[in-house]
């Protein structure tokens, strides 16, 4: 059922002609008897009968015809809110945002948000998850989308968006991953980690933290990205998100030793007292809609 027939039906009842109907709508008659004809096809109900004076509602079509018009009532409602909404969303919207994997995410946002909101005007300001979690709290920033470990922050209102498995990755032929690990031997290994990344930083420091080891060398790398490509290359050992790690194993760069234990959480975050902004609102809402897309 499709809110064009039920103004079709409304119209033709108090029209009492499709013609009448037709000419209100500025649609054509063989229209208007098709949108009737889908109706009581759907309802499996007769609402109308043709007379000498015209269309006349069947006692089903009165009985539906209040239903109707409240529906239609509610939609009109519903745009109208919607309405007011976005015209109380304009404003600029200083948003931090954390680098890989976030950047999918935020490009799907901001495309949204030049769509549909073109009034709000995004200042975007890249920068570590205590960068932008000290720009909520100091009030630079608005909102912030970025990484966290295992778990969301509860000084925040936030969102998840997003949940990634670490995965353990080594060098193909550098560990057999069909024997259990010896983590005194893989602290002998090159290992690499996201430096700029207190997410990254965290996640290794608790791997080496759980199995008492101390790498005898760390490389550090700025993007998430070059940790895959540097392990594939040879260079150490690393963690990866698990799309990534997944990928990268299919395709034989390199071999997964298994899960970290680790859960990095994508949120989008920002001051309690604020969430109910129109603004951030509307924000969260788009994100809402991209994650159930």
């Amino acid at each position: 059922m499709e809110i064009y027939q039920l103004k079709t039906l409304v119209a033709v009842a108090r029209e009492g002609s499709i013609t009448r109907a037709a000419e209100q709508l500025f649609l054509s008659q063989p229209a208007i008897s098709a949108h009737i004809k889908a109706l009581e096809d759907e309802l499996g109900l007769t609402l109308f009968v043709r007379t000498p004076r015209g269309m006349a509602l069947t006692g089903s079509g009165v009985q539906l015809l209040t239903h109707a018009e409240r529906l239609l009532a509610g939609h009109r409602e519903l745009l109208t809110e919607a309405a007011r909404i976005k015209q109380q969303a304009g404003g600029t919207l200083r948003l931090g945002a954390s680098r890989s994997p976030d950047a999918q995410w935020l490009g799907r946002l901001l495309v949204r948000l030049a769509e549909d909101y073109p009034e709000i005007d995004v200042q975007l300001q890249q920068g570590s998850p205590d960068e932008i979690e000290r720009g909520l709290q100091d009030g630079t920033l608005d909102a912030g989308l970025y990484s966290v470990l295992d778990e969301l922050p509860e000084r925040f209102a936030t969102l998840e968006l997003g949940r990634y498995a670490l995965q353990l990755a080594a060098p193909p032929g550098w560990v057999d991953a069909g024997q259990p690990l010896d983590w005194q031997q893989l602290a002998a290994l090159p290992w690499i980690h996201q430096a700029n990344s207190a997410c990254s930083e965290q996640a290794i420091a608790r791997l080496f933290a759980r199995h008492g080891i101390r790498p005898a060398k760390l490389f550090h790398v700025e993007q998430h990205s070059a940790t895959r490509t540097l392990i594939a290359g040879g260079v150490g050992l690393g963690l990866l998100h698990e799309p990534a790690a997944q990928e990268a194993a299919a395709r034989g760069e390199v071999v997964l030793l298994g899960p970290a234990g680790l859960d990095v959480l994508l949120c989008f975050a920002c001051l309690p007292a604020r969430q109910d902004e129109p603004l951030l609102a509307t924000v969260a809402d788009l994100l809402r809609e991209l994650q159930g897309g």
